[in-house]
C-alpha cells in the first residue's frame, strides 16, 4: 500500500461503494476507474470522477490503494485517558467534514450544542446529544454528515448512545464560522 495525496490521479483497485455529491446517491466505482483525489479529511475521500464529485468513506480506503484506516494513529485524543469525555466528543466532531468543503463541521459552525447525560443504570456510560445545522436546509449530504457525527462520537469509550438533532433556527451563516475556517476559505 502507498500514501496517496490530494491532487493525485489513481486507479480504483477494487469495486468500491461511493456517494455522488451533492445528493448522496449511492454508486459503485468499478475497479480500474481513474479518479482524482480532491479532499482527504477525517479519514474520508472526495474524488473527482468524470467531472463529478463522489465521497468514499474511510472503511473503503483500501480500494484507493491505502492502508486500512487506523483511528488510533489518526485520532490520538480519542485514546488519551487524560482527555475528558466532552473533549473527546468535540475532537471527534472536528474529524467530520462536509465532502465539498475542506473545513471540519465544528469550525464551519454547524455544531450548535453538545450535552452529555449519564446512563441511570450504568454511570460509566453516557448519552451524547448533539444539536447541529447544515449550511443549507436542502443539503443533500446532510444525512451523510449526521451519520458521520453519530459514528465518530459513538466510537468513544463511555458513549453508549448518540442523538443528533438537526435544527435550522437559528439559520447557519458565515458568522458561525471560526476565524480559522474563514481564513482557510478565503473569507477574511
Amino acid at each position: 500500500m502507498v500514501n496517496r495525496s490530494v491532487g493525485q490521479t489513481i486507479l480504483i483497485e477494487r469495486d468500491c461503494d461511493a456517494l455522488l455529491i451533492p445528493h448522496a446517491h449511492p454508486l459503485t466505482l468499478p475497479q480500474g476507474s481513474a479518479v482524482r483525489i480532491t479532499q482527504a479529511l477525517g479519514g474520508n475521500f472526495t474524488l473527482e470522477v468524470q467531472g463529478n464529485l463522489v465521497l468514499v468513506l474511510a472503511e473503503d480506503r483500501d480500494a484507493l490503494g491505502m492502508d486500512p484506516y487506523d483511528e488510533a494513529e489518526e485520532n490520538p485524543v480519542l485514546f488519551d485517558e487524560r482527555a475528558t469525555l466532552e473533549e473527546k466528543c468535540w475532537h471527534q466532531m472536528h474529524q467530520c467534514y462536509d465532502p465539498e468543503i475542506p473545513v471540519d463541521i465544528v469550525d464551519l459552525g454547524l455544531i450548535y450544542d453538545l450535552n452529555l447525560s449519564k446512563n441511570h443504570s450504568d454511570e460509566s456510560q453516557h448519552h451524547a446529544y448533539v444539536t447541529m445545522t447544515l449550511t443549507s436546509p436542502t443539503c443533500g449530504m446532510g444525512p451523510v454528515i449526521i451519520e458521520e457525527v453519530k459514528r465518530k462520537v459513538h466510537k468513544i469509550d463511555g458513549i453508549e448512545q448518540v442523538t443528533v438533532e438537526l435544527v435550522f433556527e437559528p439559520p447557519w451563516s458565515r458568522e458561525h464560522m471560526s476565524e480559522a475556517a474563514k481564513l482557510k476559505l478565503g473569507l477574511m
